[in-house]
């Protein structure tokens, strides 16, 4: 980029962020209340999965068998449960692996490519569906939270109208605010407040031009939600905010250079027995978590003309304290997540191909006593017994922390069926406190 183009894009982005400093317009959101895990009348029931066994030592069962391409695993974890979600609906498993309950999407209002997660301060569940395909035209993204820790009870669904959206949101959460932000259109990420999701109430959903970037996880004790954004240069982090009178208002926090050597889009990969090549993932984070004060992210990056793995631990202000890499020099490693515990420790969930094997899951583990940037060996959870026939391979796998110790690390990830559908297993990392 030219000196005139570069500040030609400063000068616009400035611009872009002046109007998102405060929100631009709110709507109240009626809610689908007491939704709850039941299968009676359209609320199909799906029961998959478990077969609790141990794989590299570790616990792991299965989650969802009907796999098509894009399964889009996710899970989270908190109240004695493990929620699993991918495209083909929503399913309550034990921590020990056993399935107690299981629906489709119609449930929850219906839609596509669920991101979940478990708030340990308030201690409640949500995920988003995306549904493009409502009579109403309005491409809801709804947002839906447990009242409770225990996900089998009552759910509050609010379908928050996104009407230019296109496939590809992220959401994220803190005590205080839920966000959400997804390409299209020029309102590209909204917020809610948190206390009026779980009670069922009308709630306001604030929207904000432009994108604020990627939202967070928060797993600190905060009411403050960040959003971190990624280019080819600068890691830039803002964050929503209550102003004077309890509105959300967004603040610039920080935006760094990065000089990452590895930051191209990882090239699709190959996988054994076909020509058929594979999508890796994709260069933005699918994940963030914010834990001890810091952001952590895993990408898949170009590495010599293959995916590889590159993890982070940033500063608030977009600042590195330290970057890994997990690569191979024949061997791809794809679709990656990140989990990070309250000591600090990280697991790195993706999954690994090549022309000599079919995709199959891996994690690798960075102790907080390790040297910056080192893992650990990579451990294999699991190999893939065929090809799979498209482009397309999920957007993503899950990686968590547990929401009830802040300290166990959980991943699920795909690996292809012997017909190379996409099946998937979930693995229990357990760590002990190191303050004992």
């Amino acid at each position: 980029m030219t000196s005139l183009a570069l500040a030609t894009a400063l000068a616009s982005t400035a611009e872009i962020w002046a109007a998102q400093e405060t929100f631009v317009r709110s709507e109240t959101v009626t809610p689908i209340r007491n939704v709850t895990f039941n299968h009676e009348g359209k609320a199909k029931e799906r029961k998959q999965g478990g077969n609790p066994r141990k794989v590299e030592g570790y616990l792991a069962f299965d989650g969802s068998m009907d796999g098509n391409r894009q399964v889009d695993p996710q899970i989270a974890v908190g109240g004695g449960y493990v929620l699993h979600g991918s495209n083909s609906g929503l399913i309550i498993y034990t921590k020990k692996g056993e399935f107690v309950q299981g629906v489709g999407q119609a449930s929850f209002n219906g839609g596509i490519d669920p991101k979940l997660f478990f708030e340990p301060q308030r201690k409640v569940f949500g995920f988003d569906l995306w549904n493009p395909w409502d009579d109403a035209k309005l491409k809801p993204v709804n947002i839906s939270v447990s009242e409770t820790s225990d996900p089998t009870g009552a759910w509050n669904t609010y379908p928050v109208p996104a009407p230019k959206g296109v496939d590809g949101g992220g959401i994220g959460h803190s005590q205080k605010w839920i966000g959400y932000s997804f390409p299209g259109g020029e309102e590209r990420t909204f917020v809610l407040r948190m206390e009026e999701v779980i009670s069922g109430k009308p709630a306001t959903a604030y929207h904000f031009a432009g994108s604020l970037g990627h939202p967070v996880h928060t797993l600190d004790d905060s009411e403050d939600l960040h959003f971190f954004e990624l280019s080819e240069t600068h890691f830039t982090v803002r964050k929503i905010t209550a102003d004077e009178k309890g509105n959300p208002q967004a603040v610039l926090v920080g935006s760094t250079e990065h000089g990452l050597s590895n930051i191209g889009w990882p090239p699709q990969s190959p996988q054994k027995d076909s020509e058929q090549k594979t999508s890796s993932g994709d260069r933005n984070p699918k994940v963030i978590y914010q834990q001890g004060g810091f952001l952590w992210f895993s990408q898949a990056v170009n590495v010599d003309g293959r995916s590889a793995v590159q993890w982070h631990q940033v500063r608030m202000d977009g600042s590195i304290v330290q970057t890994g890499l997990i690569s191979h020099p024949e061997r791809s490693y794809i679709q990656t997540t990140l989990a990070v515990n309250k000591n600090l420790d990280v697991l790195v969930g993706f999954q690994e191909t090549g022309t000599d094997m079919f995709i199959s899951p891996r994690l690798a583990l960075h102790k907080a006593s390790d040297p910056a940037g080192q893992m650990g060996a990579i451990v294999r959870l699991g190999e893939g017994q065929a090809a799979t026939d498209g482009v397309s391979w999920g957007d993503y796998s899950g990686s968590v922390c547990d929401g009830d110790n802040g300290l166990d690390l959980w991943t699920i990830q795909s690996i292809t069926d012997e017909k190379g559908k996409g099946d998937t297993i979930i693995v229990r990392v357990p760590f002990e406190d190191s303050s004992d």
